[in-house]
């Protein structure tokens, strides 16, 4: 069988049902998932709840089923708890335990990398469109899903079923998709700032620097202001765009950097057509960094009112949200940096109550990319039930590819707790006061895998 096999089952089942209960994971793709769902739901007159959660364990298990549902829809997570024979499941998490769903629509089941080949978002889109060919408008969101899963940053563009997706959008007329500069804020930070944030790759002498960006880009006579407006990214002309990347292709050579690290300052950006240009809604990435922003700070509902079109409160406050999320990563960014210890397998930070526990997963990421090791680093932080949250991030261009959510599974496991993800980037949820057993049998994993 094929996915989009399972995913004409699985629309056959919500089609005969009454009323859904969706539960969906508390991040940009969760949310984007979620907003699939419900619109496809509403579209084919079906009754609808929705819930976020951080994760699927036993205590929202047993919450869920209290409230006694028809049908539970998990959206970018249940692969891994089996929470009932009945539950549908859209994920694209690797599936490392038996869930014995009979509607469970996952891309490992198939051979395929969950990465990035299709996101939670691209897999609930899938059964969306087997419910009806008018919800391929809604693979405009299926692309904001696959963006905050950062599943176009390997290649810099979306790859398998993604791009059958894309083309989806394409064709209806709510997505394009054009070649740009790769830094982050295009749409909305002005061009300095998009320089000095700029990683992946850094510019030598510019990221990091004000004063180094501003003085760069008058050496090249851009105007940096108009009609007192900092100018943005989008505002600028061709010979513009092309002088500034020129530019920092050969700092990126004469400093070192190779044609590979070149390469990656121009890839695919991915257009909401129907959104207006220079607002965070417009470019599928900072759109998925809004809705990343509302959900880790809790305000979940407020992305998914974004995604069905009810903007201005929403988007007012989500902005707001925004603003607050930067500061929170920043100020942990800070905080990880002078804490981070190095073992023989890894390195790890222990944040405690500093920084909270939805955006270290965020912030390790920060701190693989600033360092450039091969060790994985790992993140704990103190989540609000006195338990303790985990997010571990390895390179995916290692020359023996090292499997995180295995290994983070396992370990987890030893130590009575849960975990999984992907192979680059996994978390796991642990009791207080086990993290040096916990990362004892972390690096047994890590070992073990690197070993044989």
């Amino acid at each position: 069988m094929l996915l989009i096999d399972i995913a004409k089952k699985i629309a056959e089942n919500i089609l005969r049902s009454n009323n859904i209960h969706i539960v969906a994971h508390r991040d940009a793709d969760g949310v984007a998932a979620a907003s699939i769902a419900v619109k496809a739901l509403e579209r084919a007159g079906i009754d609808y709840s929705v819930e976020f959660v951080k994760q699927l364990d036993d205590k929202v298990s047993h919450d869920i089923l209290n409230k006694n549902p028809e049908r539970i829809w998990l959206v970018d997570l249940g692969s891994n708890f089996d929470i009932s024979m009945e539950a549908i499941i859209t994920d694209h998490h690797e599936c490392l335990a038996i869930n014995s769903s009979k509607y469970h629509l996952n891309p490992h089941l198939f051979g395929l990398d969950g990465t990035i080949d299709i996101s939670g978002a691209g897999v609930t889109y899938l059964v969306a469109r087997a419910m009806d060919r008018r919800n391929r408008d809604l693979s405009s969101l299926a692309i904001v899903g696959a963006c905050g899963d950062l599943q176009d940053r390997r290649f810099r563009r979306l790859v398998g079923t993604n791009r059958e997706i894309l083309h989806d959008g394409i064709k209806c007329g709510v997505l394009d998709c054009i070649k740009d500069i790769q830094y982050f804020g295009r749409e909305t930070k002005p061009v300095y700032k998009l320089l000095q944030y700029a990683a992946d790759p850094i510019i030598p002498g510019l990221s990091g620097t004000e004063e180094a960006c501003i003085a760069f880009l008058a050496d090249l006579e851009i105007q940096l202001k108009q009609s007192n407006s900092w100018r943005r990214w989008v505002d600028l002309n061709k010979d513009e765009k092309r002088k500034i990347l020129s530019s920092i292709a050969k700092r990126l050579l004469e400093r070192g950097f190779g044609a590979k690290e070149v390469r990656k300052l121009v890839g695919e950006v991915y257009i909401m057509k129907s959104e207006h240009e220079g607002t965070e809604l417009h470019d599928a990435r900072e759109f998925a960094t809004l809705l990343n922003a509302t959900a880790r700070h809790g305000f979940s509902e407020i992305g998914l009112q974004i995604c069905l079109g009810n903007r201005e409160d929403a988007l007012k406050k989500a902005r707001s949200v925004l603003q607050s999320h930067r500061q929170n990563l920043s100020n942990g960014l800070q905080i990880a940096r002078h804490d981070v210890m190095q073992r023989e397998y890894l390195r790890y930070f222990h944040a405690k109550d500093n920084i909270k526990d939805t955006v270290v997963g965020i912030i390790t990421s920060i701190l693989l990319e600033e360092n450039g090791s091969d060790l994985p680093i790992v993140g704990f932080a103190v989540s609000d039930d006195g338990r303790i949250k985990v997010s571990a991030r390895c390179a995916g261009s290692a020359k023996k590819r090292l499997d995180l959510s295995i290994a983070i599974h396992n370990a987890a496991k030893k130590v009575g707790g849960t975990g999984g993800g992907h192979s680059t980037a996994a978390g796991a949820t642990i009791p207080a006061g086990s993290e040096d057993d916990f990362l004892k049998f972390l690096e047994e994993e890590i070992k073990e895998q690197l070993l044989f």
